[in-house]
């Protein structure tokens, strides 16, 4: 395909990205248009299924994002908001819909008007801004993001101005640090702040890298990244120009510990050959990923390690907790959750028994061993106890999954792609209990729970009840703090001319225009509990002035 495009000339080859980028356009909509239908026969399946009190209820929701999350190889969180995506072009945004699935906007496009418009709960509203959007799309040709996002912004602060506010508001609630992992012992830092927050730590960092002396060889981008790390540890950054009389020496910076007393624990699976001796082999660190053999040795060199055991004798197979050794194998071998798509980390996850155990008589079936054991998060673990999601797992930890459309999806262990020939002996540094019993069952819902849709509603309700409430309260000690300031700044501009009364005339002033010159000076701080003085305004006349 590459060789034969090389043959047109820039005209068609653009033309031909146009077109493709416009039928992406419609894909997408048709995609987003079968996951708006699928949830509708969830939602429907789900509100005439029988309901079993006491029992947790999957709602159509839920079901749709799941089959979504195996479909696509997405994770919850990802399956989660393409179903919310498809459901507000399906409800909220048609005349937006129509116009992706006809490739006349992009999907840039649309899910940033799907995003900002998300607080207008107003049918009649939302109506309005579709309308209003879809009618001004054709103009947007060549637009920024931002310039896309003002667009937007200004038709909903124009039809719903709370809705403005409550989004302010969300983002500085989703405010969040993550770190994502590379492919060259490295990792990204992102999130999202507060700016004076933002501000502060870049200040921070670039204090701490200024302290070194001009003899140090790393440059300032290298020696900010450093002093995250002495940030951390609560410690200043070593300067490592190696002089002696070096003015900014601080000793063993580099290896000192933590001022605080904090200990960070870190969990490593690796090969007891790797940590040991002198392999080649990589290892796994918990919430990154793969590190090389000598960052493993680095680790080992000052950790506390627990071996991985995955023998389970017959009395301990038939308990419905396996032992310590057997989960930390089983969470070693599994590295995430089970369920396709999910990434969510062991650690955090429930053991599950892929066959139930039988708590009436455990010989019958259901043992504690490896075989039948696996890892899955609560809403996965749910998801299969009570979603009609069906699973086998053969020896080898390979889970073949059955979603209720009948769709068939296979998830092996991460462990074992990872260690294939050395699976047995699998070495973690691993503390002993996340802090949640490993075979829990899932806990039951609340009978009767709202649906997805009743709750978010009842949420934005309660937030704008809570914002007209306080409104006229922040309206008032805006208005406070305004008089404050200004009767400070009279109190200092008085005081000023009384201070300029005694330099140039040394003597009380005659004038009965500013008798208040004469007065003692007053105090420029105010106390707590200041008030504004009512001023009583001036009784209307009997008469008309005419």
């Amino acid at each position: 395909m590459f060789e034969s495009l090389r043959a047109l000339d820039a005209s068609r080859l653009v033309a031909l990205v146009e077109s493709t980028h416009r039928q992406e356009s419609i894909l997408v909509a048709q995609r987003l248009a079968a996951v708006a239908a699928l949830l509708r026969r969830r939602a429907a399946a789900a509100r005439g299924a029988e309901r079993r009190p006491g029992y947790a209820e999957i709602d159509g929701f839920e079901q749709t994002a799941a089959e979504v999350a195996a479909a696509m190889n997405l994770s919850p969180a990802a399956a989660s908001y393409v179903v919310s995506y498809a459901e507000a072009l399906d409800t909220r945004l048609p005349n937006l819909a129509a116009l992706l699935a006809e490739g006349k906007t992009d999907w840039r496009t649309a899910r940033l008007i799907i995003s900002r418009t998300d607080l207008v709960t107003d049918e009649r509203l939302i109506a309005e801004i579709d309308r209003s959007l879809a009618e001004r799309i054709g103009n947007w040709r060549g637009w920024s993001k931002q310039r896309i996002v003002n667009a937007v912004d200004a038709a909903v602060r124009v039809a719903d101005p709370d809705a403005a506010r409550e989004r302010r508001e969300a983002a500085e609630k989703d405010r969040y640090i993550a770190i994502g992992a590379k492919s060259d012992g490295m990792a990204d830092i992102y999130g999202s702040v507060a700016a004076t927050a933002a501000q502060t730590f870049d200040r921070r960092l670039s204090q701490l890298a200024n302290q070194v002396c001009r003899s140090d060889p790393r440059t300032l981008d290298q020696r900010r990244a450093d002093a995250l790390t002495a940030l951390s540890q609560g410690r200043s950054l070593a300067c490592r120009c190696g002089q002696a009389d070096c003015p900014s020496r601080t000793g063993d910076a580099e290896t000192a510990p933590a001022t605080d007393g904090t200990r960070v624990v870190i969990n490593v699976v690796t090969t007891d050959r790797t940590m040991c001796d002198d392999g080649s082999a990589p290892g796994y660190l918990d919430g990154y990923g793969l590190i090389d053999a000598d960052q493993v040795r680095a680790l080992a060199a000052a950790a506390s390690v627990l071996i991985a055991d995955p023998v389970t004798s017959p009395v301990e197979a038939l308990r419905y907790h396996p032992t310590a050794a057997l989960e930390r194998f089983v969470r070693c071998r599994d590295l995430t959750c089970r369920f396709p798509g999910c990434s969510r980390p062991a650690a955090v996850c429930d053991l599950d028994h892929t066959i139930p155990f039988n708590h009436q008589s455990p010989e019958a079936g259901g043992l504690t061993t490896a075989g039948n054991l696996k890892c899955l998060c609560r809403l996965h673990h749910r998801m299969k106890t009570f979603g009609r999601w069906r699973d086998t797992q053969l020896a080898d930890g390979t889970v073949i999954w059955k979603s209720p459309s009948g769709r068939t999806y296979t998830t092996s262990p991460a462990g074992a792609d990872l260690f294939p020939d050395l699976l047995p002996d699998l070495t973690p540094d691993l503390s002993p209990d996340p802090g949640r019993p490993p075979c829990d069952r899932p806990v039951p819902a609340r009978p009767g729970r709202p649906g997805r849709s009743a709750r978010r509603a009842s949420r934005i309700t309660r937030a704008r009840k809570r914002n007209r409430e306080q409104r006229p309260i922040n309206e008032a000690r805006s208005r406070l703090q305004e008089a404050r300031k200004h009767e400070i700044e009279a109190r200092k501009f008085r005081n000023h001319m009384r201070d300029m009364l005694v330099v140039f005339k040394g003597a009380p002033s005659t004038s009965p225009f500013c008798r208040w010159v004469n007065d003692p000076r007053e105090p420029e701080e105010l106390p707590s509990d200041w008030q504004p003085e009512l001023r009583p305004t001036d009784p209307l006349p009997d008469d008309p002035p005419f």
